[in-house]
């Protein structure tokens, strides 16, 4: 039997995503016998990211400088927006490396059933950037699920009256698919086949 501190680790570990019981064992097990080549790298890693943690004001990506290194990239498309629907949509899509612009976070999608309205989300805040000028095109990017499509339904609805082209992702992402689980090639094709918004 572990230790207090040990099953204590374990059971913080188990709490992560894609990570069990069983899983988050091996996991600290590994760290235990690596001490020095893994333990001690990880908690100097998770100290930094405590410290310097920080939400990007314009996008609302993570990082650890705000604005984000995406916001403060001069080699990005000022006139390109895509709109994801949280943190781990934009990084999936930033992975593929084929989306040249910037990014916004809405920080969800609206859900009748858990309550998420209009206000809980930072449509206004995307409203205003759109409002701003200088957006040639707004790539509208949210989950193919029934939420998703509604919250990218009503974003359009937002954002007609402006002078800038509106387009989605293709539909060839699976239906109920989320973006942070597919492969960049199926988020390659959706990129390239994106198309504007009826």
């Amino acid at each position: 039997m572990a230790s207090k501190e040990i099953e204590t680790l374990v059971q913080a570990l188990s709490r992560l995503p894609g990570l069990g019981p069983r899983s988050a064992r091996r996991a600290v097990l590994h760290l235990l016998k690596k001490r020095e080549g893994a333990m001690a790298p990880l908690l100097s890693a998770l100290q930094a990211v405590d410290e310097h943690l920080a939400t990007c004001g314009i996008c609302g990506n993570v990082d650890t400088t705000d604005p984000c290194a995406i916001c403060a990239d001069p080699r990005r498309d000022a006139r390109m927006l895509c709109v994801v629907e949280d943190v781990p949509d934009l990084w999936a899509l930033d992975r593929s490396r084929l989306f040249p612009g910037r990014f916004h976070v809405l920080g969800g999608r609206l859900s009748a059933l858990d309550g998420v309205r209009p206000e809980d989300l930072t449509i206004d805040r995307l409203v205003s950037r759109i409002a701003a000028g200088g957006i040639d095109e707004v790539v509208l990017a949210m989950n193919a699920t029934l939420e998703g499509q509604t919250t990218a339904h009503y974003v359009a609805e937002r954002i007609e009256r402006f002078p800038v082209r509106l387009t989605q992702l293709a539909h060839g992402l699976p239906v109920g698919g989320e973006l942070d689980y597919l492969d960049e090639g199926t988020l390659a094709q959706a990129l390239r086949a994106r198309r504007p918004v009826s």
